[in-house]
């Protein structure tokens, strides 16, 4: 299994850690063998403050991957809509198990130089 680091937004991080969210929203699809997602916080906040457990991907249509995932999405509809508009397909990453950092760590502590734009797979 392989890791990723992923660039999520303050609010929905924190959405995650505490368990309100249970998907996470991309245009791309991982590989299939990821296992844990490392949850690095944008601006303001800028620090890796947490790691999830990877279950699994739902690819579809933006349409039906909404219907399947509404109910833990930590999103609006306005939102979703918005950041799949004018796509045909959607992935939306199954969260797992959530640990957050006691002390949150930086990207150079996993020999990232800077936050990728939506995920970068980690040694």
């Amino acid at each position: 299994m392989c890791t990723i680091l992923m660039s999520i937004k303050p609010k929905y991080a924190e959405a995650i850690l505490n368990g309100t969210k249970k998907f996470e929203y991309r245009r791309t699809r991982c590989r299939d063998n990821v296992g844990t997602i490392i949850i690095y916080a944008t601006y303001p906040v800028m620090q890796v403050v947490g790691k999830v457990n990877f279950t699994g991907i739902i690819e579809d249509t933006p349409n039906n991957v909404w219907k399947k995932t509404k109910a833990h999405s930590g999103i609006t509809k306005d939102f979703f809509d918005s950041y799949y508009a004018g796509k045909t397909k959607a992935f939306a990453y199954k969260l797992g198990k959530v640990k957050k950092y006691r002390h949150p760590k930086t990207l150079s502590d996993f020999d990232i130089t800077h936050a990728p734009q939506s995920f970068v797979y980690v040694k």
